[in-house]
């Protein structure tokens, strides 16, 4: 009798005894947020310090900056109405421009406000050319820039895909819309030689343009777009086309043209001669001509070196304001005082 009853009172025990969870997780330090950490103070002093260093480290990199920008001689001249004799309205622009019986050559002076030492940058740019565009930029196949066996493939390429029923290299709108306006630079009767090698991203040339595809049935229908290409030149040495392909992210952009590799002095006299060809007027587009240095920072930018000024001026203004709150009304670190529940309710 006792053995059964001790028998059954264990057996109720076993019975009535918790489980163990089986979902809970395995014990770690790292599950259970345990690892050693970081946990900065933000002591006075410090926040001082990091302001103070901060101020101390940009305010010279922007002023460095802005000089290097500064530094920076660069001559910007729009010409895309100069070189439109006549009337003025857009609708005769577009007719002038796309009437291939006339010479468009046009004369365009510059004077170089200070020295120019080598090299010389040439870019065109180019306003209110939106070649962001989805169906724009999706308008090219980049398997047929760089394999010759894909030179058939045109897909994705539409509606400048294919021409007389033959397949275009290169095919799509970025390329049937290279541009083609041609500058000759000269100062009186010396001519200044323009050096269009290197100017494209190498890059570019050596992963995207293969050495063995040629152009082929390019510009060959009954809408030209832009400017045409050597069909004996592979596209990988093509630079304005390489340079054309690179699509800008916004509708005022700049490319390279090419590199003036010859010093220009102070007040010398350029005078350009351009072939207007390329069709900005149809959409209100602007055309520049731009001759820039360059410097450690690249081209002409402000905007650098007056972000690390405005930055660097704020974080010491912040530093001298706290170091002054910090000693006219110091207070105790950690004091319990301060704690909401331990201040006397006003009016008490």
């Amino acid at each position: 009798m006792n053995n059964s009853a001790a028998g059954t009172s264990s057996g109720s025990g076993d019975v009535s005894a918790p489980r163990r969870n089986s979902n809970r997780p395995k014990y770690s330090r790292f599950t259970q947020q345990e690892l050693p950490a970081c946990k900065p103070i933000l002591t006075p002093r410090w926040v001082i310090s990091v302001f103070t260093l901060i101020g101390v480290i940009f305010i010279p990199i922007g002023i460095a900056a802005l000089r290097a920008s500064t530094n920076v001689v660069e001559i910007v001249k729009r010409y895309d109405a100069d070189c439109i004799p006549g009337n003025n309205t857009k609708a005769y622009r577009v007719a002038y421009i796309q009437d291939k019986n006339i010479d468009k050559t046009c004369n365009i002076t510059l004077r170089v406000p200070k020295d120019m030492d080598p090299p010389i940058y040439v870019y065109y740019q180019l306003d209110n050319f939106y070649q962001n565009h989805r169906r724009y930029v999706k308008s090219r196949n980049d398997a047929q820039l760089k394999d010759r066996g894909k030179a058939n493939d045109t897909s994705g390429c539409d509606p400048e895909d294919a021409s007389n029923g033959s397949p275009i290299v290169p095919c799509g709108l970025i390329a049937w819309s290279l541009f083609n306006d041609t500058y000759n630079f000269s100062i009186g009767n010396q001519n200044l030689t323009v050096n269009k090698r290197g100017i494209s991203w190498k890059s570019d040339r050596d992963h995207k343009f293969g050495n063995d595809v040629f152009p082929r049935n390019f510009q060959n229908g009954t809408l030209i777009g832009g400017a045409s290409l050597d069909e004996n030149t592979p596209l990988s040495q093509q630079e304005d086309l390489i340079v054309w392909m690179r699509t800008a992210a916004l509708p005022t952009f700049r490319k390279s043209y090419g590199k003036i590799e010859q010093n220009l002095r102070e007040n010398d006299t350029i005078t350009v001669t351009i072939k207007n060809n390329y069709n900005t007027y149809s959409f209100s587009g602007k055309k520049k001509l731009v001759l820039s240095t360059s410097s450690w920072l690249g081209g002409k930018n402000d905007f650098i070196g007056i972000t690390y000024l405005t930055i660097g001026g704020l974080c010491f203004f912040l530093a001298i304001a706290f170091t002054g709150v910090y000693l006219v009304k110091p207070r105790k670190l950690g004091d319990p005082s301060y704690l909401s529940w331990n201040r006397n309710p006003s009016g008490r």
